[in-house]
């Protein structure tokens, strides 16, 4: 790091090393704990996998449950069944292909719906 200050390392350097990280390192994580919520939401259609959440073994992970799912609708198939469609795990930081056929209900709906959570104090933004 005192390479910067001492002009033996130029600041688009540093930038393209901390880019270039492995998603589960700590300054990775470190800077993905700082994004607030809103600005993630925000650029979600850009697919910046390297600011979700997950490692790289939670994205394997994820593939793997995909392929299993593959396998069995394709196993009903080869069994004269009517398999349903393939729907992919959703990883964050990669945008959905299409959007979400129900909206979210929002924390006054949910207060309405359920008795429990009248007495609850609203979340500050």
């Amino acid at each position: 790091m005192l390479d910067v200050y001492r002009g033996r390392l130029s600041l688009r350097t540093l930038r393209i090393w901390i880019e270039h990280l492995p998603p589960e390192s700590a300054t990775k994580t470190a800077i993905r704990a700082s994004i607030p919520q809103k600005v993630l939401e925000e650029h979600t259609d850009e697919g910046r996998p390297d600011l979700a959440p997950w490692s790289g073994t939670e994205t394997l992970l994820a593939s793997v449950k995909d392929e299993v799912v593959k396998l069995r609708l394709a196993l009903i198939a080869v069994n004269g069944g009517k398999p349903g469609e393939f729907q992919p795990t959703p990883r964050p930081g990669i945008p959905p292909k299409h959007k979400p056929k129900h909206k979210r209900l929002s924390d006054e709906q949910r207060r309405a719906l359920d008795p429990r959570l009248r007495n609850q104090p609203e979340k500050e933004a």
